[in-house]
């Protein structure tokens, strides 16, 4: 969205537990808290998940998703268990990875190589993003937009 502060975030990493809802000119984007890394309470982290499972399966207005992962990281197996669901949801998705600040480019264009090998994806299948620096994110946008204008 290009503006810090929009929606409402945690200082500590994984305890967002709100669904910021974004209205755009015809259409919604819908921010979901994390399934996975949470330093919250593992029924709490399950209430999560089951939130956006269910969220991703029943709305039938869902255009697309866009699946957030840290670069720095393999999947967990809670990734694997969600882009499972994903694919059985038949939905567009846009795998999309985050904190590419955190490397320098020939590091990064490992961690895209290893990111892609782990999730079966081919490495032009991943957007890669960064908030700090803004790398990525007007194609990000690009992405978005084509999937929900006509």
């Amino acid at each position: 969205m290009s503006r810090r502060g929009l929606a409402r975030v945690s200082s500590t990493p994984g305890k967002t537990e709100l669904l910021n809802v974004f209205r755009m000119p015809g259409w919604y984007l819908i921010d979901l808290p994390g399934y996975g890394y949470a330093r919250a309470a593992k029924t709490n982290r399950a209430g999560f998940r089951s939130l956006v499972e269910s969220y991703v399966r029943s709305r039938s207005g869902v255009a697309g998703i866009v699946w957030l992962l840290d670069i720095r990281h393999p999947p967990s197996k809670e990734d694997v268990e969600f882009q499972n669901m994903l694919i059985q949801s038949e939905r567009p998705v846009l795998a999309t990875l985050t904190k590419s600040d955190k490397f320098p480019s020939g590091q990064r264009a490992r961690a895209i190589l290893e990111r892609a090998a782990e999730l079966g994806l081919d490495p032009e299948e991943l957007q890669v993003t960064s908030a700090e620096t803004g790398l990525g994110i007007a194609d990000l946008a690009r992405a978005i937009l084509a999937v929900v204008t006509p």
